[in-house]
């Protein structure tokens, strides 16, 4: 701990110091038996922390603390915790030191606009920044030599307040660093470490933030400083303004800034993976530091090229990242001439050949300074491969050097405490080192073995918890609106039961995501809902983009729908959607529903999480489910519709058909034990079919097998690959994918 730290919990007792250690490091946040310690200390406190341990630590009374240090049975379960935490930290027999004995020296920067990482840390807006938390722990826990850079959002991203017509409000609320883990970094004098982004008119500065995830450090940069213009200390306020120049302005410090940090941090790494477009200025920062040290242009970009990932999550064209080019003049004037090459030649790096007045497109640039790019599903690598082959003209769109690594989920933070317990007690008699080892397809086949009551009966206990948390949030609610001084609307969640069928639909209120197509045959789905005998409720959650008024609409349609009494107060809506609310929803409702508009899902990872606790998918055939269903483990539909003139009302028919004839009976088909072992069975064949195959763990394990080594040998060779000769292929350590990566483009 360092001394400025110790001195502001001075307050905690020497004996239980480690406190302060374990909160600033998130690997509490996947680690149960710490959360519990903290919730051991007193358990409203951590209640009313929101389970922020920083948060905690900084306002409980300190008799409590006394009592904790004082008490045998509590010391006895901190030294066990300690004494795992400092050896996960300074273990040296991890899966990556061990498979690849000679790979210490790789070191690979990731760079993200958005981090998921916890909701006491609200850096990220959605399923990106989820994606980019969880390669991050699972880079810890392999013991991946890696660090991380991005943005510290003074305002985060937005807190969503409904009004009493459906209208989403955009709440701001500035982020309190002292009550989030993070710490300042400072130079070698002891002073705030500031920096200021090279080559940039006018000048630019950041100051840096560490978040410990595990092993792993993430520096965060700060615009939000007294040396900053009034303009630039808000660069960083929030995440994906809709101002173009503000946005060009973030993605030149992410990228050139977060560079240079690393460099004055004294951190050398062999390679780069870019998380999306947004921080691919990183690539031309890099370049521009080999030419000044004498390389010729296409020299440093050729060496650039060899050692970077470019990971696409975007296969809508509006969702990449477009600048005019008057902004780009703008800011990079200077910095033509730092990088040996003149205005036209450095334009052209962004130009989109199909769109070549539209401006400089991120994207292409990041798939021309990169060798190795993948996108985020099977589906979504074969869409990537169609979307930008006029990269590589005069090559079958089959081998466009355009791969998939299908996303995972860091399973020790999404499955619930209680399932895991589940796990342990079945699994682990027969593997008890299970859970080092969840990406082996084979171990998971024990899920069978579980009684169908003990399964059954925690999901009911998970739904009751979530339904709970529901009604809290509304009491929370209510008081936060009478603070404000405006009215309380009803979102629904008083009128759920726990015995009914509960569908869950959370995420980003897009149109693509259609989150009204339920909505299509009122009639209908009102029938659905009160069937007296059989009903089914839902329950919605999600934000739309503050500049994003269809999404708003769309909601607001929703809010509309749900106070109609017609529909008996089956749907509910959850206010201000974040992780801790995610967590919740997918342990806890009965069906996972997704539907958008084919093949607009890159991926999907909610789903991802839903099955792994149990829940089941009913979803769209897009993104991982195409990969992830197998006939029996959820129900799939939309493939039948794709040539139809009315998508909307052939997929909505298909959603309303499943749950008549199959999902609704299904679920309340009991015998007299009133347990629906039909149902628990095709829980257990989603758990076991989707857990090790759609982890984290299998994912980062494929990233390292098929790009970290070869990035290291060419930084090491200075061997250059032609970018035409990086074709897609399929790992041969991954057993559940067979064929070769080109015959997808058939």
């Amino acid at each position: 701990m360092e001394d400025s730290l110790r001195n502001q919990y001075a307050h905690i007792p020497e004996r239980i110091s480690g406190l302060v250690d374990l909160a600033y490091n998130l690997w509490w946040s996947w680690n149960p038996e710490v959360r519990t310690l903290f919730k051991q200390v007193n358990p409203q406190a951590w209640k009313e922390s929101i389970h922020n341990p920083v948060r905690m630590l900084r306002e409980i009374p300190v008799e409590f603390l006394k009592r904790a240090a004082e008490n045998p049975a509590y010391l006895r379960r901190y030294d066990i915790v300690m004494r795992r935490f400092r050896k996960y930290l300074n273990a040296t027999g991890t899966w990556f030191s061990e498979q690849y004995p000679n790979r210490q020296s790789l070191t690979i920067a990731y760079f993200s606009a958005e981090y998921g990482l916890h909701h006491s840390l609200p850096i990220y807006a959605g399923g990106l920044g989820f994606l980019a938390g969880d390669h991050l722990k699972e880079a810890s826990d392999l013991g991946l030599p890696m660090v991380a850079v991005g943005f510290m959002y003074s305002q985060g991203y937005l807190h969503q307040q409904i009004n009493l017509d459906g209208w989403q409000e955009d709440i701001t609320e500035p982020l309190d660093h002292t009550m989030a883990p993070i710490t300042r970094v400072q130079d070698p004098t002891g002073e705030d470490l500031i920096i200021q982004v090279p080559h940039i008119d006018p000048p630019l500065y950041v100051a840096v933030w560490k978040v410990d995830v595990g092993r792993i450090p993430l520096y965060l940069l700060d615009t939000d400083i007294p040396c900053n213009n009034p303009g630039n200390r808000g660069i960083s306020s929030r995440l994906y303004t809709g101002d173009l120049e503000q946005r060009l302005r973030q993605e030149i410090v992410l990228g050139i800034g977060g560079r240079k940090v690393l460099h004055a941090l004294g951190v050398e790494y062999a390679a780069v993976h870019l998380n999306e477009g947004h921080p691919a200025f990183a690539l031309l920062e890099r370049v521009r530091e080999r030419v000044e040290r004498g390389m010729s242009f296409n020299e440093a970009l050729e060496q650039v090229r060899a050692t970077s990932v470019f990971t696409s999550h975007t296969p809508v064209p509006a969702g990449h990242d477009v600048f005019p080019i008057d902004l780009v003049d703008r800011y990079f004037r200077a910095y033509y001439p730092a990088l040996g090459i003149d205005r036209n030649e450095f334009l052209q790096l962004g130009v989109h050949p199909q769109l070549s007045n539209s401006g400089f497109n991120m994207t292409a640039f990041a798939l021309r300074a990169s060798a190795h790019h993948n996108g985020v599903s099977k589906t979504h690598g074969s869409v990537t491969r169609q979307m930008w082959r006029c990269l590589w003209p005069g090559i079958p769109e089959a081998t466009v050097p355009i791969d998939h690594i299908t996303n995972g989920v860091h399973v020790p933070t999404w499955l619930n405490h209680r399932m895991r317990d589940l796990y342990d007690r079945h699994i682990g008699s027969t593997c008890p080192n299970w859970l080092a080892e969840h990406d082996d397809p084979s171990i998971w086949e024990l899920i069978d073995e579980i009684p169908d009551a003990e399964l059954w009966y925690l999901h009911t206990w998970l739904k009751a918890k979530l339904f709970n948390r529901i009604r809290e949030q509304e009491r929370v609610g209510w008081a936060v609106h009478h603070k404000r001084g405006t009215p309380h609307p009803a979102v629904g969640g008083a009128f759920l039961n726990p015995s009914v069928l509960t569908i869950g639909f959370a995420r980003r209120f897009s149109t693509y995501k259609r989150a009204s197509l339920i909505f299509e045959d009122l009639e209908r789905l009102k029938r659905i809902l009160n069937n007296r005998w059989r009903p089914v409720q839902i329950i919605f959650a999600g934000k739309a983009h503050p500049a994003d008024n269809e999404g708003k609409r769309v909601l607001q349609q929703i809010y509309r729908y749900m106070q109609q009494p017609e529909f008996g107060g089956r749907i509910a809506f959850i206010e201000d959607y974040n992780e801790k609310v995610a967590q919740y929803l997918v342990h806890g409702v009965d069906v996972w529903l997704n539907n958008p508009l084919p093949p607009m899902e890159a991926s999907g990872t909610s789903g991802m999480k839903a099955s792994l606790n149990g829940v089941l998918n009913l979803s769209i055939l897009d993104g991982w489910w195409i990969e992830g269903y197998n006939g029996k483990n959820g129900w799939a539909f939309g493939s039948e519709a794709l040539a139809c003139s009315n998508r909307d009302a052939a997929d909505a028919v298909a959603i309303y058909d499943l749950l008549e004839k199959e999902v609704v009976p299904l679920y309340y088909n009991r015998p007299i034990d009133d347990i629906p072992h039909d149902w628990v069975k095709m829980m257990k064949e989603s758990i076991k079919s989707n857990g090790p195959r759609f982890s984290a763990r299998r994912m980062v394990k494929e990233y390292v097998a098929r790009y970290y080594p070869s990035l290291l040998e060419a930084a090491d060779a200075g061997h250059i690959r032609p970018l035409e000769e990086a074709k897609p292929r399929a790992p041969a350590w991954e057993p559940w994918v067979q064929e070769k990566a080109r015959d997808e483009g058939d």
